[in-house]
């Protein structure tokens, strides 16, 4: 049944192909954090100083889509004013958000869906395509879902459900706030996504329903490559990297009135079908650390065991900075002055080997140098045994 749910997903991705991400002049920004400035999810803004307003996406990129045809909704900050900061930190596949809201009124006293929502879609790998049960109905047409009419009708709700829905790109309706109920709604059957260690939020607010205020909302997440429903063992987390282009959108979901549906839906995407289409995103771009938190000159390095059995090592370097030398020490006597070596260790038959390894970094801007302590660990050959008399 998993092989099949499996096989029925990757069928999927190949009937909606991936295409460009909407609103292609322009690309987001999300910062990086130092590793050593992450931000705590304690609800408090104090750890997003650091990052500048050029970061910073507000109510002039958002438009409600759910307005009249031909019509404009005005932006008025004295009903509605949002601002929200995205960032990452190397070697973490985590998004970090800061979401602050002024409202004058905040519709959250229903235990169902009826609620402040901010609904957010990210697309860890760009593999694009629905992502919702309900763009694999036969009972969608083109009136309902425009460019996404290639609907095939063997397909069922609930196998689209099971082996698609969050599988690959992740929607969550997080609730501003949320009052006794769970703090967002993930729309799939992978609920771990929203749980730790995969997800954390904190909110600070003051108001009661139906009241105005400000609420201040920090939570990050993790992208999926895929995430399935069957268990997190199995899911395989977007891997982050400098650089690198991510889908994401977002839509703030204001109500006024908890007995009437009526509502508003301002979209960064600009494409009303963006929670349930993942090509239906804008794309933001992973950045570097940002010049003030950078050293000038940084040793970094990485390797690879190319051959055990030979005791073959790659070497990588990964320094940040200005670098006109590199001087390595491979910790059993030998060096190079190659900037990627390649090293081979000598033979020690029956004693497995541990290697010190340094990278020395020259460059105008300084000297930097990085040992890892017995991070090189090589097995030894098989000694000959002896033949008996």
């Amino acid at each position: 049944m998993l092989r099949t749910r499996i096989l029925l997903c990757a069928m999927l991705l190949a009937i909606f192909p991936a295409r460009a991400l909407e609103r292609p002049e322009i690309t987001f920004k999300v910062f990086q954090f130092p590793p050593n400035m992450i931000p705590r999810i304690d609800g408090n803004d104090d750890d997003w100083a650091m990052v500048p307003d050029s970061y910073a996406i507000g109510m002039d990129q958002l438009e409600n889509t759910e307005a009249p045809a031909g019509t404009v909704t005005p932006r008025d900050p004295k009903k509605l004013d949002v601002k929200v900061k995205v960032g990452w930190v190397k070697g973490l596949n985590r998004l970090y958000f800061l979401y602050e809201a002024n409202k004058d009124y905040w519709d959250f006293s229903r235990a169902d869906l009826h609620n402040d929502i901010f609904e957010i879609v990210v697309d860890g790998d760009l593999s694009g395509g629905p992502l919702i049960d309900e763009y694999h109905k036969d009972v969608w047409n083109t009136k309902t879902v425009g460019d996404l009419a290639n609907i095939d009708p063997r397909i069922t709700s609930s196998d689209a459900y099971f082996a698609q829905q969050g599988a690959h790109a992740q929607n969550y309706h997080i609730f501003t706030p949320a009052l006794n109920k769970d703090w967002t709604m993930d729309w799939g059957c992978a609920q771990y996504t929203k749980e730790l260690p995969y997800a954390n939020h904190a909110l600070k607010y003051n108001f009661k329903p139906g009241e105005p205020g400000k609420l201040v909302l920090e939570f990050y997440v993790t992208p999926f490559d895929y995430a399935g429903c069957e268990s997190p063992d199995r899911a395989v987390e977007s891997v982050l990297s400098e650089n690198k282009l991510i889908g994401l959108s977002w839509a703030v979901i204001a109500y006024h009135d908890p007995n009437s549906n009526a509502r508003q839906f301002w979209n960064l995407s600009h494409k009303q079908t963006f929670f349930g289409n993942a090509s239906d995103l804008v794309g933001f771009r992973l950045m570097p650390l940002e010049p003030q938190f950078q050293k000038p000159i940084d040793s970094q390095w990485t390797y690879n065991i190319v051959d055990m059995d030979r005791r073959l090592v790659a070497f990588k370097d990964q320094s940040v900075g200005q670098v006109t030398s590199w001087n390595w020490d491979f910790g059993d006597g030998s060096k190079s002055t190659e900037q990627n070596p390649i090293h081979q260790y000598a033979d020690r038959p029956g004693r497995e080997g541990d290697y010190s390894v340094t990278l020395e970094v020259t460059g105008p801007k300084g000297t930097s140098r990085l040992a890892k302590v017995w991070q090189v660990h090589l097995r030894g050959s098989t000694p000959p045994v002896a033949s008996q008399p």
